[in-house]
Protein backbone atom coordinates (compact mmCIF):
# COMPACT_ATOMS: atom_id res chain seq x y z
CA UNK A 1 0.00 0.00 0.00
CA UNK A 2 1.23 3.43 -0.85
CA UNK A 3 1.50 6.16 1.73
CA UNK A 4 -2.07 7.03 2.71
CA UNK A 5 -3.58 10.08 1.12
CA UNK A 6 -4.81 12.92 3.28
CA UNK A 7 -8.51 12.41 3.92
CA UNK A 8 -10.74 15.44 3.57
CA UNK A 9 -12.86 16.64 6.45
CA UNK A 10 -14.82 19.74 7.20
CA UNK A 11 -12.85 22.42 9.02
CA UNK A 12 -14.09 22.93 12.58
CA UNK A 13 -15.75 26.20 13.52
CA UNK A 14 -13.52 28.77 15.17
CA UNK A 15 -14.96 27.99 18.59
CA UNK A 16 -15.15 24.26 17.92
CA UNK A 17 -13.05 21.36 19.15
CA UNK A 18 -9.31 21.17 18.63
CA UNK A 19 -8.15 18.51 16.18
CA UNK A 20 -4.97 17.43 17.92
CA UNK A 21 -1.96 16.24 15.89
CA UNK A 22 -2.98 12.69 15.02
CA UNK A 23 -4.33 11.08 11.87
CA UNK A 24 -7.53 13.13 11.83
CA UNK A 25 -5.50 16.31 11.39
CA UNK A 26 -2.69 14.91 9.24
CA UNK A 27 -4.36 12.13 7.22
CA UNK A 28 -1.32 9.96 7.93
CA UNK A 29 -1.67 6.54 9.56
CA UNK A 30 1.26 4.50 10.81
CA UNK A 31 1.83 1.14 9.16
CA UNK A 32 3.71 -1.03 11.65
CA UNK A 33 3.95 -3.87 9.13
CA UNK A 34 5.62 -1.58 6.59
CA UNK A 35 7.96 -0.31 9.30
CA UNK A 36 8.89 -3.97 9.88
CA UNK A 37 9.87 -4.36 6.23
CA UNK A 38 6.80 -5.90 4.61
CA UNK A 39 5.78 -4.73 1.16
CA UNK A 40 2.44 -3.09 0.32
CA UNK A 41 1.47 -6.14 -1.76
CA UNK A 42 2.23 -8.54 1.10
CA UNK A 43 0.28 -6.46 3.61
CA UNK A 44 -2.77 -6.12 1.38
CA UNK A 45 -2.71 -9.85 0.67
CA UNK A 46 -2.71 -10.63 4.39
CA UNK A 47 -5.76 -8.43 5.04
CA UNK A 48 -7.58 -9.76 1.98
CA UNK A 49 -6.94 -13.37 3.01
CA UNK A 50 -8.26 -12.78 6.52
CA UNK A 51 -11.41 -11.10 5.20
CA UNK A 52 -12.00 -13.80 2.60
CA UNK A 53 -11.63 -16.59 5.16
CA UNK A 54 -13.64 -15.06 8.01
CA UNK A 55 -16.43 -13.62 5.84
CA UNK A 56 -16.59 -16.05 2.92
CA UNK A 57 -14.53 -19.10 3.85
CA UNK A 58 -15.43 -22.72 4.62
CA UNK A 59 -18.65 -22.50 6.67
CA UNK A 60 -17.73 -25.51 8.79
CA UNK A 61 -14.41 -24.23 10.10
CA UNK A 62 -13.51 -20.76 8.80
CA UNK A 63 -16.35 -18.32 8.14
CA UNK A 64 -18.39 -16.54 10.80
CA UNK A 65 -20.65 -14.80 8.25
CA UNK A 66 -23.63 -16.54 6.63
CA UNK A 67 -26.14 -15.55 3.98
CA UNK A 68 -29.77 -15.60 5.18
CA UNK A 69 -31.90 -14.97 2.10
CA UNK A 70 -33.34 -11.57 1.32
CA UNK A 71 -36.29 -9.27 2.01
CA UNK A 72 -37.70 -6.07 0.50
CA UNK A 73 -34.52 -4.21 1.52
CA UNK A 74 -32.19 -6.66 -0.20
CA UNK A 75 -29.82 -9.48 0.87
CA UNK A 76 -29.50 -10.53 4.52
CA UNK A 77 -26.40 -11.82 6.30
CA UNK A 78 -25.56 -12.49 9.92
CA UNK A 79 -22.24 -12.81 11.74
CA UNK A 80 -22.35 -15.47 14.42
CA UNK A 81 -20.51 -16.30 17.60
CA UNK A 82 -19.82 -19.85 16.48
CA UNK A 83 -18.90 -21.13 19.93
CA UNK A 84 -22.11 -19.83 21.55
CA UNK A 85 -24.39 -20.31 18.53
CA UNK A 86 -25.86 -16.82 18.60
CA UNK A 87 -25.72 -13.49 16.79
CA UNK A 88 -24.55 -10.53 18.87
CA UNK A 89 -24.68 -6.79 18.27
CA UNK A 90 -20.98 -6.76 19.15
CA UNK A 91 -20.18 -9.04 16.22
CA UNK A 92 -22.66 -7.56 13.76
CA UNK A 93 -21.33 -4.05 14.38
CA UNK A 94 -17.73 -5.26 14.15
CA UNK A 95 -18.59 -6.90 10.84
CA UNK A 96 -20.12 -3.67 9.55
CA UNK A 97 -17.08 -1.67 10.65
CA UNK A 98 -14.72 -4.07 8.89
CA UNK A 99 -16.87 -3.98 5.74
CA UNK A 100 -17.02 -0.18 5.50
CA UNK A 101 -13.29 0.12 6.14
CA UNK A 102 -12.52 -2.37 3.35
CA UNK A 103 -15.12 -0.95 0.92
CA UNK A 104 -17.35 -4.06 1.00
CA UNK A 105 -20.69 -2.29 0.58
CA UNK A 106 -22.74 -5.35 -0.31
CA UNK A 107 -21.65 -7.17 2.84
CA UNK A 108 -22.16 -4.04 4.95
CA UNK A 109 -25.72 -3.57 3.69
CA UNK A 110 -26.62 -7.23 4.16
CA UNK A 111 -25.39 -7.23 7.76
CA UNK A 112 -27.19 -3.96 8.53
CA UNK A 113 -30.38 -5.28 6.92
CA UNK A 114 -30.29 -8.37 9.19
CA UNK A 115 -29.63 -6.23 12.27
CA UNK A 116 -32.50 -3.87 11.48
CA UNK A 117 -34.84 -6.73 10.55
CA UNK A 118 -34.26 -9.01 13.53
CA UNK A 119 -32.38 -7.16 16.29
CA UNK A 120 -33.83 -3.64 16.22
CA UNK A 121 -36.61 -2.87 18.72
CA UNK A 122 -39.12 -0.73 16.79
CA UNK A 123 -42.11 -0.96 19.15
CA UNK A 124 -42.37 2.47 20.89
CA UNK A 125 -43.92 0.79 23.94
CA UNK A 126 -41.07 -1.68 24.39
CA UNK A 127 -38.57 -0.77 27.16
CA UNK A 128 -35.69 -1.25 24.68
CA UNK A 129 -37.28 0.90 21.97
CA UNK A 130 -34.67 2.45 19.69
CA UNK A 131 -31.98 -0.07 20.66
CA UNK A 132 -31.02 -3.57 19.48
CA UNK A 133 -31.44 -6.94 21.20
CA UNK A 134 -27.87 -7.79 22.09
CA UNK A 135 -28.22 -11.53 21.36
CA UNK A 136 -30.40 -13.42 18.91
CA UNK A 137 -30.58 -16.95 17.57
CA UNK A 138 -29.42 -17.40 14.00
CA UNK A 139 -33.09 -17.54 12.90
CA UNK A 140 -33.50 -14.00 14.23
CA UNK A 141 -35.51 -14.78 17.37
CA UNK A 142 -34.15 -13.00 20.46
CA UNK A 143 -32.20 -14.60 23.27
CA UNK A 144 -32.59 -11.31 25.13
CA UNK A 145 -34.42 -8.08 24.37
CA UNK A 146 -32.08 -5.66 26.10
CA UNK A 147 -29.13 -3.83 24.50
CA UNK A 148 -25.37 -3.99 25.02
CA UNK A 149 -24.01 -0.46 24.46
CA UNK A 150 -20.79 -1.53 22.74
CA UNK A 151 -22.94 -2.76 19.87
CA UNK A 152 -24.75 0.56 19.57
CA UNK A 153 -21.44 2.43 19.62
CA UNK A 154 -19.98 0.44 16.74
CA UNK A 155 -23.25 0.53 14.81
CA UNK A 156 -23.32 4.33 15.06
CA UNK A 157 -19.69 4.81 14.05
CA UNK A 158 -19.82 2.36 11.15
CA UNK A 159 -23.03 3.99 9.87
CA UNK A 160 -21.44 7.46 9.94
CA UNK A 161 -18.42 6.16 8.04
CA UNK A 162 -20.76 4.46 5.55
CA UNK A 163 -22.72 7.67 5.03
CA UNK A 164 -19.49 9.52 4.35
CA UNK A 165 -18.01 6.85 2.07
CA UNK A 166 -21.22 5.84 0.25
CA UNK A 167 -23.55 8.87 0.35
CA UNK A 168 -27.03 9.08 -1.13
CA UNK A 169 -28.75 6.07 0.43
CA UNK A 170 -32.45 5.86 1.25
CA UNK A 171 -34.61 4.06 3.80
CA UNK A 172 -32.53 1.94 6.14
CA UNK A 173 -29.55 2.77 3.94
CA UNK A 174 -29.77 6.47 4.77
CA UNK A 175 -26.81 5.79 7.01
CA UNK A 176 -26.46 9.26 8.50
CA UNK A 177 -30.11 9.41 9.55
CA UNK A 178 -29.87 5.95 11.12
CA UNK A 179 -26.70 6.93 13.02
CA UNK A 180 -28.19 10.18 14.31
CA UNK A 181 -31.31 8.42 15.63
CA UNK A 182 -29.13 5.90 17.43
CA UNK A 183 -26.77 8.50 18.90
CA UNK A 184 -29.76 10.51 20.14
CA UNK A 185 -31.24 7.43 21.80
CA UNK A 186 -27.94 6.55 23.45
CA UNK A 187 -27.95 9.80 25.38
CA UNK A 188 -31.60 10.87 25.60
CA UNK A 189 -33.77 7.76 25.55
CA UNK A 190 -36.38 8.15 28.29
CA UNK A 191 -36.49 5.56 31.05
CA UNK A 192 -39.12 2.99 30.11
CA UNK A 193 -40.36 0.01 32.11
CA UNK A 194 -42.27 -2.76 30.43
CA UNK A 195 -42.59 -6.38 29.46
CA UNK A 196 -40.17 -8.31 27.29
CA UNK A 197 -40.34 -11.99 26.37
CA UNK A 198 -37.97 -12.57 29.25
CA UNK A 199 -39.60 -10.53 31.99
CA UNK A 200 -40.14 -6.90 32.97
CA UNK A 201 -37.20 -4.59 32.27
CA UNK A 202 -36.47 -0.94 33.02
CA UNK A 203 -34.23 0.59 30.32
CA UNK A 204 -32.93 4.13 29.95
CA UNK A 205 -30.03 6.00 28.31
CA UNK A 206 -26.79 4.16 27.50
CA UNK A 207 -24.71 7.07 28.74
CA UNK A 208 -24.32 8.14 32.35
CA UNK A 209 -24.96 11.86 32.16
CA UNK A 210 -23.15 12.91 35.34
CA UNK A 211 -19.90 11.16 34.47
CA UNK A 212 -20.26 11.31 30.65
CA UNK A 213 -19.45 7.61 30.48
CA UNK A 214 -20.86 4.64 28.64
CA UNK A 215 -22.79 2.18 30.81
CA UNK A 216 -22.29 -1.57 30.79
CA UNK A 217 -26.06 -1.96 30.65
CA UNK A 218 -28.65 0.82 30.33
CA UNK A 219 -30.98 -0.90 32.77
CA UNK A 220 -31.96 1.05 35.86
CA UNK A 221 -29.89 -0.33 38.74
CA UNK A 222 -29.01 0.98 42.22
CA UNK A 223 -25.31 1.05 41.33
CA UNK A 224 -24.71 1.74 37.63
CA UNK A 225 -21.25 0.94 36.30
CA UNK A 226 -19.20 0.89 33.13
CA UNK A 227 -17.00 -1.42 31.07
CA UNK A 228 -13.52 -0.04 30.28
CA UNK A 229 -13.50 -1.71 26.86
CA UNK A 230 -16.67 0.19 25.89
CA UNK A 231 -14.85 3.54 26.16
CA UNK A 232 -14.13 4.81 22.63
CA UNK A 233 -12.85 8.40 22.79
CA UNK A 234 -11.53 8.15 19.21
CA UNK A 235 -15.15 7.71 18.09
CA UNK A 236 -16.56 10.31 20.47
CA UNK A 237 -14.31 12.95 18.91
CA UNK A 238 -15.93 12.25 15.54
CA UNK A 239 -19.41 12.47 17.08
CA UNK A 240 -18.40 15.92 18.35
CA UNK A 241 -17.99 16.89 14.70
CA UNK A 242 -20.63 14.79 12.90
CA UNK A 243 -23.23 13.78 15.48
CA UNK A 244 -26.44 15.60 16.45
CA UNK A 245 -25.56 19.26 16.98
CA UNK A 246 -27.22 19.51 20.38
CA UNK A 247 -25.04 16.70 21.78
CA UNK A 248 -21.63 17.66 20.46
CA UNK A 249 -20.46 19.33 23.69
CA UNK A 250 -21.47 16.20 25.58
CA UNK A 251 -19.39 13.91 23.35
CA UNK A 252 -16.40 16.20 23.78
CA UNK A 253 -16.82 15.85 27.54
CA UNK A 254 -17.17 12.07 27.14
CA UNK A 255 -13.90 11.84 25.18
CA UNK A 256 -11.99 13.66 27.90
CA UNK A 257 -13.70 11.63 30.64
CA UNK A 258 -12.68 8.36 28.97
CA UNK A 259 -9.07 9.45 28.66
CA UNK A 260 -8.91 10.23 32.36
CA UNK A 261 -10.76 7.02 33.15
CA UNK A 262 -8.23 4.83 31.29
CA UNK A 263 -5.46 6.06 33.61
CA UNK A 264 -7.54 5.38 36.73
CA UNK A 265 -8.74 1.95 35.59
CA UNK A 266 -5.37 0.55 34.44
CA UNK A 267 -3.00 -1.03 36.92
CA UNK A 268 0.01 1.34 37.12
CA UNK A 269 2.52 -1.50 36.65
CA UNK A 270 0.83 -3.93 34.24
CA UNK A 271 -1.57 -1.64 32.37
CA UNK A 272 -4.30 -4.26 32.80
CA UNK A 273 -7.89 -3.09 33.25
CA UNK A 274 -10.89 -4.96 34.69
CA UNK A 275 -13.83 -6.23 32.67
CA UNK A 276 -16.25 -4.03 34.68
CA UNK A 277 -15.43 -0.85 36.56
CA UNK A 278 -17.00 1.88 38.63
CA UNK A 279 -16.90 5.40 37.25
CA UNK A 280 -13.83 6.15 39.37
CA UNK A 281 -11.95 3.32 37.65
CA UNK A 282 -12.03 0.83 40.53
CA UNK A 283 -13.09 -2.72 39.63
CA UNK A 284 -16.82 -3.44 39.82
CA UNK A 285 -17.35 -6.95 41.10
CA UNK A 286 -20.56 -8.80 40.25
CA UNK A 287 -21.75 -12.39 40.42
CA UNK A 288 -19.71 -12.89 37.25
CA UNK A 289 -16.50 -14.01 38.92
CA UNK A 290 -14.14 -12.43 36.35
CA UNK A 291 -15.79 -9.01 36.39
CA UNK A 292 -13.05 -7.37 38.46
CA UNK A 293 -10.20 -9.02 36.58
CA UNK A 294 -8.54 -8.72 33.19
CA UNK A 295 -10.77 -10.98 31.13
CA UNK A 296 -12.15 -11.21 27.60
CA UNK A 297 -13.90 -7.82 27.42
CA UNK A 298 -10.89 -6.05 28.92
CA UNK A 299 -8.53 -7.17 26.19
CA UNK A 300 -9.95 -4.47 23.92
CA UNK A 301 -9.21 -1.53 26.20
CA UNK A 302 -5.57 -1.10 25.18
CA UNK A 303 -6.58 -1.02 21.53
CA UNK A 304 -9.15 1.68 22.31
CA UNK A 305 -6.70 4.04 24.00
CA UNK A 306 -4.00 3.36 21.39
CA UNK A 307 -6.29 4.15 18.46
CA UNK A 308 -7.34 7.30 20.30
CA UNK A 309 -3.70 8.32 20.48
CA UNK A 310 -3.13 7.43 16.81
CA UNK A 311 -6.10 9.47 15.58
CA UNK A 312 -5.95 12.45 17.95
CA UNK A 313 -2.64 12.74 19.91
CA UNK A 314 -4.46 14.44 22.76
CA UNK A 315 -3.56 12.29 25.80
CA UNK A 316 0.15 11.47 26.21
CA UNK A 317 -0.73 9.23 29.17
CA UNK A 318 -2.04 6.73 26.60
CA UNK A 319 1.55 6.19 25.46
CA UNK A 320 2.58 5.27 29.00
CA UNK A 321 -0.36 2.87 29.28
CA UNK A 322 0.69 1.13 26.06
CA UNK A 323 4.25 0.83 27.28
CA UNK A 324 3.04 -0.74 30.52
CA UNK A 325 0.78 -3.33 28.89
CA UNK A 326 3.29 -4.31 26.21
CA UNK A 327 6.00 -4.66 28.83
CA UNK A 328 3.74 -6.93 30.87
CA UNK A 329 2.75 -9.18 27.97
CA UNK A 330 6.31 -9.34 26.69
CA UNK A 331 7.22 -10.75 30.10
CA UNK A 332 4.47 -13.37 29.76
CA UNK A 333 5.38 -14.42 26.22
CA UNK A 334 4.12 -12.20 23.41
CA UNK A 335 1.98 -14.89 21.75
CA UNK A 336 2.01 -17.55 24.47
CA UNK A 337 0.41 -15.63 27.33
CA UNK A 338 -2.66 -16.69 29.29
CA UNK A 339 -6.04 -15.07 28.50
CA UNK A 340 -7.03 -14.17 32.07
CA UNK A 341 -5.14 -12.25 34.78
CA UNK A 342 -5.62 -10.39 38.01
CA UNK A 343 -4.90 -6.71 37.51
CA UNK A 344 -1.48 -7.08 39.15
CA UNK A 345 -0.55 -9.80 36.67
CA UNK A 346 -1.29 -13.18 38.25
CA UNK A 347 -2.72 -15.79 35.89
CA UNK A 348 -6.36 -16.73 36.54
CA UNK A 349 -7.91 -20.11 35.81
CA UNK A 350 -11.14 -20.11 33.77
CA UNK A 351 -14.42 -20.73 35.55
CA UNK A 352 -15.22 -24.48 35.62
CA UNK A 353 -17.59 -25.33 32.79
CA UNK A 354 -16.91 -22.07 30.93
CA UNK A 355 -16.36 -22.38 27.19
CA UNK A 356 -12.68 -21.50 27.04
CA UNK A 357 -10.48 -20.82 24.03
CA UNK A 358 -6.95 -19.52 24.10
CA UNK A 359 -7.80 -16.72 21.66
CA UNK A 360 -4.12 -16.27 20.98
CA UNK A 361 -4.59 -14.25 17.80
CA UNK A 362 -7.24 -11.94 19.27
CA UNK A 363 -5.29 -11.01 22.39
CA UNK A 364 -2.06 -10.75 20.42
CA UNK A 365 -3.82 -8.49 17.92
CA UNK A 366 -5.05 -5.90 20.41
CA UNK A 367 -1.72 -5.94 22.22
CA UNK A 368 -0.01 -5.26 18.88
CA UNK A 369 -2.31 -2.28 18.26
CA UNK A 370 -0.88 -0.85 21.47
CA UNK A 371 2.31 -0.35 19.45
CA UNK A 372 0.64 2.60 17.72
CA UNK A 373 1.02 4.51 20.99
CA UNK A 374 3.98 2.77 22.66
CA UNK A 375 7.31 4.59 22.93
CA UNK A 376 9.49 1.44 23.13
CA UNK A 377 9.52 0.58 19.43
CA UNK A 378 11.90 -2.36 19.77
CA UNK A 379 9.47 -4.05 22.15
CA UNK A 380 6.50 -3.09 19.99
CA UNK A 381 8.22 -4.79 17.05
CA UNK A 382 8.08 -8.13 18.91
CA UNK A 383 4.29 -7.94 18.84
CA UNK A 384 4.18 -6.79 15.22
CA UNK A 385 6.32 -9.72 14.09
CA UNK A 386 4.27 -12.22 16.11
CA UNK A 387 0.97 -10.92 14.69
CA UNK A 388 2.35 -11.17 11.17
CA UNK A 389 3.24 -14.83 11.69
CA UNK A 390 0.19 -16.11 13.57
CA UNK A 391 -2.40 -17.91 11.42
CA UNK A 392 -5.94 -16.69 10.77
CA UNK A 393 -8.22 -18.07 13.51
CA UNK A 394 -10.26 -21.17 12.69
CA UNK A 395 -12.45 -23.57 14.60
CA UNK A 396 -14.95 -23.08 17.39
CA UNK A 397 -13.35 -19.95 18.84
CA UNK A 398 -12.93 -18.10 15.56
CA UNK A 399 -15.61 -15.44 16.18
CA UNK A 400 -14.13 -13.20 18.88
CA UNK A 401 -10.59 -14.21 18.04
CA UNK A 402 -11.14 -13.57 14.36
CA UNK A 403 -12.84 -10.20 14.68
CA UNK A 404 -10.13 -8.83 16.97
CA UNK A 405 -7.43 -10.34 14.75
CA UNK A 406 -8.79 -8.79 11.54
CA UNK A 407 -9.48 -5.36 13.02
CA UNK A 408 -6.01 -5.41 14.57
CA UNK A 409 -4.43 -6.20 11.19
CA UNK A 410 -6.27 -3.19 9.80
CA UNK A 411 -5.22 -0.86 12.63
CA UNK A 412 -1.59 -1.97 12.55
CA UNK A 413 -1.36 -1.53 8.77
CA UNK A 414 -3.01 1.90 8.72
CA UNK A 415 -6.08 0.53 6.92
CA UNK A 416 -8.59 1.27 9.70
CA UNK A 417 -9.23 4.92 8.91
CA UNK A 418 -11.44 7.93 9.51
CA UNK A 419 -13.85 8.22 6.58
CA UNK A 420 -14.84 11.86 6.56
CA UNK A 421 -17.54 13.67 4.59
CA UNK A 422 -16.59 14.17 0.95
Amino acid sequence: MAAPAVLSHAAPAKAGPQDGAGAFATGRYRNLFAEAGHSPKEIQAKIDAAYAQLFHGDPSNQSVVFAAGSNANGPLMYLTDWGNHDVRTEGMSYGMMIAVQLDKKRDFDALWNWAKTYMYISDPKHPSYGYFSWSCKTDGSPNDETPAPDGEEYFAMSLLFAGNRWPGGHGIYDYHAEAERLLTAMRHRAVMTGATRFGVRAIGPEMNEENAMILFVPGITPHPFTDPSYHLPAFYELWVRWGPVEDRAFWERAAEASRRFFVRAANPQTGLTPDYANFDGTPHVTRFSQSGEFAYDAWRTASNWSVDWSWWHKAPAEQELSDHIQKFFASQGVDECAPLYTLDGKEVDPVPGQVHHQHRAGLLGVNTVAGLAATDQARARLFTDALWNIPIPTGEGRYYDGMLYLMSLMHVSGEFRIWSPK
